[in-house]
């Protein structure tokens, strides 16, 4: 995939910034409190210089229920920034829980228009382990594997995907075998590989 960072225009106050992703990370409010949804994008608004972060550690659904523990709907609006056609589902719970929220498209991502070169020769290799951060990747992975000629998939490669959901999307690749992250988070992720 390709991020495309969005331009975003300067913010009114709120009570706090939600970060559906490490990509929503946006500049221009340091001094906001940010709810991240994992522990990879606090790390990247501490980088950015937030010094009031914490971590949902899990996805969407942590994250409201981090968002009802901490905020209050009488506090003020919230900031929800995530990624073109992303964050629908947490901005409608959330305004269903008595909050105004305000969504800003941070970045959109796009596929690439085929694999580059240092993915082709991992495949060619036939050894190894890939990690799979989303569902949406993990599409776009196995339809330019297809269109390069490695419909087969790589027999001796272990795919390691961040959820279910993102398992159910390599399926249809011939994988040495497809792992599950015990949580929807990078930490868990990596514990996967050897």
């Amino acid at each position: 995939m390709a991020i495309a960072p969005r331009e975003i225009p300067p913010q009114s106050a709120v009570q706090a910034v939600l970060l559906t992703s490490a990509n929503a990370v946006i500049p221009g409010l340091p001094d906001a409190r940010v709810l991240a949804v994992g522990d990879a994008t606090a790390a990247r608004a501490r980088a950015a210089g937030f010094t009031d972060v914490q971590s949902a550690g899990r996805d969407a659904a942590a994250l409201a229920v981090l968002v009802e523990q901490t905020c209050r709907p009488a506090a003020g609006p919230l900031l929800l920034a995530s990624g073109e056609g992303q964050g629908m589902a947490l901005a409608t719970q959330l305004r269903g829980g008595g909050f105004r929220v305000r969504r800003i498209v941070a970045y959109s991502a796009r596929p690439v228009r085929g694999l580059p070169e240092a993915a082709r020769e991992f495949i060619d290799r036939g050894r190894g382990h890939a990690l799979f951060f989303s569902p949406e990747t993990a599409h776009v992975f196995v339809r330019l594997c297809r269109r390069a000629g490695h419909g087969a998939g790589a027999a001796g490669i272990e795919a390691i995907a961040i959820s279910a959901a993102t398992a159910a999307a390599l399926a249809p690749l011939n994988w040495a075998r497809i792992r599950v992250a015990s949580h929807p988070n990078q930490d868990a992720l990596l514990a996967l590989l050897p």
